[in-house]
């Protein structure tokens, strides 16, 4: 995974610092997908050998990802409806699919944001439904910054005890992907559940 961008992505992060690891998490989180453990796993190393703080590359990584969160946001919020309207319907998007969607997300938006945020491949798109429906910005904010948060310190932790160890990342990047799809699913079972069996009492 690591083998052909670890020693050019170290070089950067070290050179660039705090800096480099907010500027290269936006993009990660935004309109440039690339995979947060090329930015991160390295940090963390760095931060073993001593040459980065662990707190302040935790920081610049939840702040990169939550301002690239933003960005998407309100790119949706301001230019994502007229979009759908002029060309939903070519895809199948109708105006009755459309009030569903925006009501599920306005009930669960917030449980929706945490969980999709910890999920790799489509962390970075639950910006998009979320500005579409212009879910709170605060509560948006503050649910990105929670899921986002907890997988940097996992890539940091990651990167802190496993160095350079390629073989190894993969097989714990894998394993926690795997614990992470499970907790997800468990927390929107929990959820569901409340919402059907509490709320209503």
């Amino acid at each position: 995974m690591l083998s052909g961008v670890i020693n050019f992505i170290v070089s950067v992060v070290s050179q660039w610092g705090y800096t480099g690891i907010f500027f290269m998490m936006f993009l990660e989180s935004s309109f440039f997908p690339f995979p947060s453990e090329v930015v991160m796993v390295p940090a963390g190393y760095l931060a073993h050998k001593g040459e980065m703080s662990l707190t302040l590359a935790f920081m610049a990584g939840t702040l990169g990802s939550l301002a690239g969160a933003i960005f998407n946001y309100y790119l949706c919020y301001f230019f994502g409806r007229p979009l759908i309207q002029k060309y939903g319907k070519f895809v199948g998007i109708t105006d009755k699919k459309m009030q569903k969607f925006e009501d599920f997300f306005n009930k669960h938006g917030e449980i929706s944001t945490f969980n999709c945020r910890l999920i790799p491949g489509i962390r970075q798109y639950i910006s998009l439904p979320a500005g579409l429906t212009k879910m709170n910005v605060l509560k948006f904010s503050l649910f990105t910054t929670l899921g986002a948060g907890i997988w940097v310190g996992i890539l940091l932790w990651v990167g802190y005890f496993l160095g350079q160890n390629e073989e190894l990342i993969s097989a714990k990047l894998k394993e926690i992907t795997l614990w992470l799809l499970f907790v997800v699913a468990l927390l929107f079972a929990v959820y569901f559940i409340f919402v059907k069996y509490f709320k209503k009492a």
